[in-house]
């Protein structure tokens, strides 16, 4: 079973998901619809489930984070198995941590961000296309002439 949180959109998403692929009656969870027994039961807290993604495995065995995103990714079999295989090996595992980290930090600027992805404190907006500043279209546009007359690099535009 995949706890994650319900109300993040960006959460949500990946857990349905990494949920399609299951094959073998495994099931995502957002931890608001499980209530303080059945996450004691399951050797977890609120502030546990609050905090990070959980993997609870047949065994009963709990991991945490990316290490829960792999062993889900793994139930879903297939191309999703050989991802969390890398999220739960190492040295490939010690990447997946650190990729874990960037997204929980950023997951309130990732779509579909919801205000509940967001951290406390955190006004930033969610991320979105803007217009490139004066300097970078400037140099674009020089990028695209020299392009034009056969010299494609960046190099010299200065």
């Amino acid at each position: 079973m995949l706890i994650f949180d319900g109300e993040c959109g960006f959460c949500t998403a990946a857990a349905l998901f990494v949920e399609r692929g299951f094959r073998h009656g495994e099931r995502a969870v957002p931890y608001q619809s499980l209530d303080g027994a059945t996450l004691g039961a399951l050797g977890l807290s609120q502030a546990d489930v609050r905090a990070a993604a959980w993997w609870v495995g047949r065994d009963g065995r709990c991991e945490r984070g990316h290490r829960a995103v792999g062993r889900a990714l793994v139930a879903g079999g297939r191309g999703r198995a050989v991802l969390g295989w890398l999220c739960v090996m190492p040295p490939s595992s010690v990447v997946a941590a650190a990729v874990y980290r960037v997204v929980v930090r950023l997951r309130g600027r990732l779509p579909p961000a919801t205000a509940a992805c967001r951290r406390p404190g955190s006004a930033r907006p969610a991320l979105r296309r803007s217009r490139p500043s004066p300097a970078a279209a400037g140099l674009v546009a020089r990028w695209r002439r020299r392009s034009d007359r056969g010299g494609g690099t960046l190099r010299g535009l200065r």
